[in-house]
This record gives structure tokens, C-alpha cells and sequence, in this order.
């Protein structure tokens, strides 16, 4: 089956969300967006879009959340999903996003050739038959797994950029100033899903 629509492009970051959606506007692709999962699912009930490209790591509702709600939903279930992410990208992450019925994953930063070929790649020539949605256990558990890897990461990250400061000259602390903000920003959000995760498992 070949889509045809709206793109909706999922993204809380509004540079890459002015990117992407500034690159698809451009190739004259129709497109929509909202800035996290919870939005997403509100425009969707709305507007079937023909392709969603959502962010992975984002507040209220993530990626992996969104895409296992589509898939147990028959009048969402067959919208072809393409995951982007900076920190979601080892195999394992990759694998779990794979098995929620992506049709494509793509690192950030983003190629904008590459991420045109796809789109393009997808609309075109249509997808498979997707793979049978996961059991909610088998999503919580994969999803929690995700979660509590990201955040040994994230905090060792921040402990090991913390560290970098504290012997680094002043005119180079800036930029890891920066860096640290972020990865904290980061982990605080992996932290409030992965609490919100343990509050439906009854483990909190």
C-alpha cells in the first residue's frame, strides 16, 4: 500500500522541527507537527497523516510510547512510522524501535538528502505488512529496559562532564557548560518516564 497525506513531523526541538519541516515544505510535501506524543495522538485522531516522523526522546508522551499506541489502535496500526534520534542510536534501541513497527530509524544529526530519499523511498513504494503489535508486557518491558539504560548513560555522562569542568580553563567552559545543561535536561526527562513507566507497573 502506498500512503498518501499529510506528513506529521513529531519534535519538541523547534530547530530540528524548523529543519525538517522547512526540507519537506520545500520538495512541496503537505506537512502538520506537533511537539511531543501527546499532541501527536490529538492531530492523528483529527487527520490521518500518510507518514509520521517523530522524535524518540520528548515530554509528556516519547516516541516509543506514541508508536505502541498507534499499533494497538486498527485505524492507526498501518501508518508507516520513521523514528529520528541523537540519543536513542545503539543497536539495542534500534532493534526495540524496529519491533514497535518503524518502518526507519535515522540518527540525528540529519542527512537532508538522505532523509528526502526515504520519505521519498516510503511514499513511493509503499511498506510491508507491519509486524504484529507487542503485548503490552512485552512493550513495558522492552520500554523499561530502554529507559534505565539511557539513564546509567545519562549520568555518567554528566558525572564525567562535571568532572571535565572542574579542571578546565574558563574560556573553555562554555560549550561544556552547554553540553552538561542539556544531558542533565536529558536525563531528567528519561527519569520522569521512567517514573511514570513504574507508576503503570505498580512499582512505584
Amino acid at each position: 500500500m502506498i500512503p498518501t497525506g499529510k506528513l506529521l513531523i513529531v519534535e519538541d526541538n523547534p530547530n530540528v522541527l524548523e529543519l525538517l519541516e522547512v526540507t519537506l515544505r520545500f520538495k512541496g510535501y503537505p506537512v502538520i507537527t506537533a511537539r511531543n506524543g501527546e499532541e501527536a495522538l490529538v492531530i492523528i485522531t483529527r487527520e490521518k497523516p500518510a507518514l509520521i516522523i517523530t522524535d524518540i526522546l520528548m515530554p509528556k508522551m516519547d516516541g516509543f510510547a506514541l508508536a505502541h499506541t498507534l499499533r494497538k489502535d486498527v485505524r492507526t496500526a498501518r501508518i508507516p512510522i520513521i523514528f529520528i534520534s541523537a540519543t536513542y542510536v545503539t543497536p539495542e534501541d534500534k532493534a526495540f524501535a524496529l519491533s514497535l513497527g518503524a518502518v526507519r530509524f535515522i540518527e540525528k544529526p540529519i542527512d537532508t538528502d538522505d532523509f528526502l530519499l526515504t520519505i521519498a523511498e516510503i511514499l513511493t513504494q509503499g511498506i510491508a505488512n507491519n509486524p504484529k503489535p507487542l503485548e503490552d508486557s512485552q512493550f513495558y518491558a522492552g520500554y523499561r529496559d530502554r529507559l534505565e539504560s539511557k539513564l546509567r548513560y545519562k549520568n555518567n555522562q554528566i558525572a564525567r562532564t562535571e568532572r571535565l569542568l572542574e579542571s578546565l580553563p574558563d574560556e573553555q567552559k562554555p560549550a561544556f557548560d552547554t553540553l552538561l545543561e542539556q544531558s542533565i535536561q536529558d536525563r531528567d526527562e528519561i527519569q520522569r518516564e521512567l517514573d511514570q513507566l513504574l507508576k503503570i507497573l505498580g512499582q512505584a
